[in-house]
Formats: structure tokens, C-alpha cells, sequence
């Protein structure tokens, strides 16, 4: 198993950790999510709610992961069909570029 993917792997479960903590105020707290989950179409997430979650983002990663400047680069749709694992890619690579820099 390489660090990509244990990196990947953490930051997957760190995600979902801060999903079922946003999720736990709506009741939903139990649902599926993977790398295919969808933030709007599966979780039914608002954009405050991604407002809250990138938020939680900088708590935990610092200014390393810039949720905010991840989504302005989207389109609406992009946005609305945005999945865990592509938010889990974002943040990996983030990290490793503030560990290169």
C-alpha cells in the first residue's frame, strides 16, 4: 500500500467523519459514504452546509486546504455532482503540495 493511498484513506475517513457530525443535525447521520457519494444528490447537502464543512476543513487541515478557492474553480453543475472522493483528492494533493513547499 503506498502513502498516496493510506493518505487517501485518512483523509477519507476524516471526511466522513465531519459529514456524519454535519449529517447528525438533519437525522441523517447513518447514510452511505464512500468515494462515489454525491455531496448534493446523496447527502442532500446545501451549500451552507458546505459552508459549515469547509469551515470544519480548516480546523483540521489548517490554510493548507482551501475549500473556498476548490469550489469557485467549478461550474454549478460541477458543483452539484461534486463526490467525496473528488473533495478527498483535492485535500491529498493539497497537503502534499504545502509538504513540498
Amino acid at each position: 500500500m503506498t502513502t498516496e493511498t493510506v493518505a487517501a484513506e485518512t483523509v477519507l475517513a476524516d471526511l466522513t467523519a465531519m459529514l456524519r457530525e454535519l449529517l447528525e443535525e438533519y437525522g441523517l447521520d447513518d447514510a452511505e459514504i464512500g468515494r462515489d457519494t454525491k455531496f448534493h444528490d446523496d447527502l442532500e447537502l446545501e451549500s451552507i452546509d458546505l459552508v459549515t464543512l469547509s469551515g470544519r476543513l480548516r480546523e483540521h487541515y489548517g490554510d493548507k486546504v482551501n475549500f473556498a478557492e476548490f469550489i469557485a474553480e467549478r461550474e454549478l453543475d460541477e458543483i452539484i455532482a461534486l463526490t467525496v472522493g473528488e473533495l478527498v483528492d483535492h485535500v491529498v494533493s493539497a497537503l502534499r503540495a504545502a509538504g513540498e513547499g
